[in-house]
Order: structure tokens, then C-alpha cells, then sequence
């Protein structure tokens, strides 16, 4: 079984080392400040500490001298929310970085047997498939669909799809009784087969419900942080 290649775009080149991380770190809270919002003293003043060269000989008579403890106070706080927001974005730029995998948009309507066989065969070997079998007009199968609408926007790494019974050219298999179906391959390997899966829900289920039933098997990964993840982070701490 053949693997489909993925192109895989450049990676620009970070400086490395201490002094090439200390300036990184630095050009990241110099750009990512709010500058208009803060009094013109302290935007001079993270100015002249974002910035690793020397200042020029005009401004070194007002700056060549050690912070006082009302200048350290005042950059603390911003400091070290910056730097937080720093450190969760290399670890995202490493993680994208060793994650060779697709990603994927949305829940991938399939319309026969021949596409149910060809996201299963020829899917990128890393890349976890997850086929719902449904039939139109059942109100359970509804349901699970738009549970599978959610979990796509949170696990862009998985590919989530769903097939009417009647189009898998195999509805025998498929009879009123263990619909809606959930299937997951990977590597073009079965890892589950869960027929009328919602009997392991309660009558009315959402998309943590069906989350947590897969995360029981091992079967999604890691989910990934959402653009709202500093501020949760910074909540906690």
C-alpha cells in the first residue's frame, strides 16, 4: 500500500544558542506589545531592553544605568506574560515543526464504496480516519453528525468523514440496528469498530461525549491548543 506523499513547505531558520534565543525573545515581545498603549517612559524603556545592540551615544547618557526597583516593577507584570506567550509559541512552531501529518477542514462527505475504500487505503499512514455510517432521517445519526462537526474544528489532525449505509454498496452489513456506526482506521488498519455506538451514551449526548468514548481506546491524539489558550494559561497561573 503506497503512502500519499505530503509536500512539506521550508521551515525558516531561528537563531540558535543563547545569545541567538535571548534576542529571539526579545524581538517577540518588542512585536507583539501593544505600543500605543503605554506611556510614552515605558515605551522608550522596553524599547532600549527589546533591543540587542548597543544604543547610540546620544541615548547612553539616559540609559547607561541600573534599573531602579519603580522601573522593574512597572515591566514585571508584562514581562512575564510576554514571556509565557514567548514560550507556547516556540513550543507550537516545534510541534508543527515534527508533525508530518495532513490537516484537515470539516467532516469529508463520502458518496460510495469506491471513496469509503480510497480515504482508507491511501490516507497518510499517520493520519487517524474516522468513517460514521448513518442513515438520513434517523434522529441518532443526526445527532452524531453534528457531534462529528465539532470534533473536526478541535482534532484538524484527524480525518473525519461519514457514508449513508445505502452508498457503501455493503448495506447488508449495515442494517437499521447497529447504525450509526463509527469506524476508525489508521495506516489502512481497523483500530475500532463501534456498531450502534450511541448505546454507550445517554439519550441526549454532545461532542465530549463522543471526545471522551474515543479518547477511552487511545484512538485521537493530543488536541491542540486553540487561539484562546494564553489567556486560559495565563488564568491559571
Amino acid at each position: 500500500m503506497s503512502d500519499r506523499i505530503v509536500d512539506e513547505e521550508p521551515v525558516a531558520v531561528t537563531h540558535t544558542g543563547p545569545k541567538g534565543v535571548i534576542n529571539d525573545w526579545r524581538k517577540f515581545k518588542l512585536e507583539s506589545m501593544d505600543q500605543e498603549a503605554l506611556p510614552p517612559s515605558k515605551r522608550e524603556l522596553i524599547r532600549q531592553m527589546s533591543s540587542p545592540h548597543k544604543p547610540r551615544d546620544s541615548c547612553v547618557g539616559g540609559f547607561n544605568r541600573k534599573m531602579s526597583a519603580q522601573e522593574y516593577e512597572l515591566i514585571k507584570e508584562d514581562d512575564e506574560k510576554s514571556l509565557r506567550k514567548y514560550r507556547k509559541q516556540c513550543m507550537q512552531e516545534m510541534h508543527e515543526r515534527l508533525s508530518f501529518g495532513p490537516k484537515f477542514e470539516g467532516v469529508y462527505d463520502l458518496d460510495s464504496g469506491e471513496d469509503f475504500l480510497e480515504v482508507i487505503e491511501k490516507e497518510h499512514r499517520l493520519t487517524v480516519v474516522v468513517v460514521h455510517i448513518y442513515k438520513d432521517g434517523v434522529q441518532v445519526c443526526e445527532a452524531l453528525n453534528s457531534c462529528m462537526d465539532c470534533l473536526a474544528t478541535e482534532y484538524s489532525s484527524v480525518k473525519f468523514c461519514r457514508i449513508s449505509a445505502a452508498a457503501t454498496g455493503a448495506s447488508e452489513r449495515f442494517p437499521d440496528d447497529v447504525l450509526p456506526a463509527l469506524l476508525v482506521y489508521k495506516a489502512g488498519e481497523l483500530l475500532g469498530n463501534f456498531l450502534a455506538v450511541t448505546q454507550h451514551f445517554s439519550e441526549e449526548f454532545f461532542a465530549t461525549d463522543v471526545e471522551a468514548f474515543l479518547n477511552e481506546y487511545g484512538l485521537l491524539p493530543e488536541k491542540e491548543c486553540g487561539p484562546g489558550a494564553d489567556e486560559d494559561e495565563a488564568d491559571v497561573e
